[in-house]
């Protein structure tokens, strides 16, 4: 819509027409949410109808829960807590803050997320500058912004529900969607780093597009791997991972080849003078170095597929539903208690007072006889 809008002239009735489309798909989301909605209260409704068979068990009683434990030493307690911090639960249960931090898949997630994310964010901060190299005219380098800004929320939404779909009905991990993202990436760096002609409306709309779908991503994956329980904390982890990609490759990378290059335009000098550089060779090399990091980050995420495949064959969220499970069950225990309790108060009400009923009507009936 906005190149078309860019190249011809919109009537009143156009951008109102353009508006009430674009609306629409705005709320086309909703449209999940609510059939999500009405299947659960569905499945509430039929669980109502059939309740679960219930198995009580007794708690253990305080004399076997208290045991004599010798107080423990400084020394001792350190030992413990570095023993727990590198003996990681199952996955999918609520790893602890150090238990996530020094694990392996922890590590290969940061890794490939800063591959990924530092390659498309040096792309979108530079896109001003890639343009005016290539010789594109300003309108049209706005333009490339606006496509980066629509396909990033564009990514997120496709990314978040095919994820979601391909892995409820296929078991698709979610990590190898990770990998699917960043050879994605590749084609639009590579769009960039050749300057293939008119091709970076392309490369704008892949790299606006791939941004946006690695978060959704990410931050799935360290829930589902590492548990919710410490979720806020470990979330931030996971997006340090951006500034840090975004220094070495937009930093170390591709601004210092991009001064090196327009020097060599400009008399092998930038000092006080003109720092545009003009032509392919402005961002080849960086993109190309920009491409290869990228591959990194799948070499990365494919071992972190490697390593998760058995967690993701299975069901992931079985843990969720049997959580809820169990809180129902005591839900309907604590309602039938109550239920239970009533009708016992009543035939005690109901015997106390047949008691203080019956002297009277045998005391009436000694006094008749008399």
């Amino acid at each position: 819509m906005i190149v078309v809008q860019k190249q011809t002239h919109f009537s009143h009735a156009a951008y109102a027409a353009s508006a009430a489309g674009l609306l629409l798909l705005l709320f086309l989301p909703l449209i999940v949410v609510v059939r999500q909605e009405y299947r659960i209260l569905k499945e509430l409704e039929e669980t109502l109808r059939e309740p679960p068979t219930l198995t009580i068990e007794e708690p253990p009683t305080a004399a076997l829960q208290m045991t004599q434990q010798e107080p423990a030493s400084s020394s001792s307690c350190l030992g413990s807590c570095l023993k727990k911090m590198f003996t990681p639960p199952a996955r999918g249960e609520d790893y602890t803050i150090l238990q996530a931090l020094v694990s392996i898949d922890m590590l290969l997630l940061f890794l490939a997320t800063i591959c990924g994310a530092g390659a498309t964010l040096t792309a979108i901060d530079n896109m001003g500058q890639i343009g005016q190299s290539l010789g594109y005219p300003s309108n049209t380098i706005n333009t490339f912004v606006s496509l980066i800004s629509i396909w990033n929320y564009a990514g997120r939404v496709a990314s978040g529900f095919a994820s979601e779909v391909l892995l409820s009905r296929y078991r698709f991990p979610r990590p190898l969607m990770v990998t699917a993202v960043l050879l994605l990436s590749c084609v639009g760096h590579l769009l960039i780093a050749f300057g293939v002609p008119q091709s970076l409306y392309v490369a704008s709309m892949l790299t606006g597009f791939c941004f946006g779908a690695l978060w959704p991503l990410v931050y799935a994956i360290i829930s589902e791997i590492f548990g919710l329980k410490y979720y806020s904390t470990l979330y931030n982890f996971g997006t340090a991972a951006s500034p840090i990609g975004a220094y070495l490759l937009n930093v170390l990378v591709a601004g210092h080849l991009y001064d090196v290059q327009a020097a060599k335009q400009h008399g092998g000098t930038l000092a006080g003078g003109d720092k545009t550089c003009i032509g392919v060779d402005c961002f080849n090399k960086s993109f190309i170095i920009i491409t290869g990091a990228t591959m990194v980050g799948v070499l990365v995420s494919l071992v972190l597929v490697w390593r998760t495949r058995n967690f993701y064959k299975g069901d992931i969220y079985a843990r969720f539903r049997d959580n809820a499970d169990a809180n129902e069950d005591r839900r309907l225990i604590h309602t039938s208690s109550n239920d239970s309790v009533i009708p016992k108060a009543e035939e005690e009400s109901t015997g106390d007072d047949n008691a203080r009923q019956g002297p009277k009507r045998r005391g009436g009936a000694h006094v008749h006889a008399a």
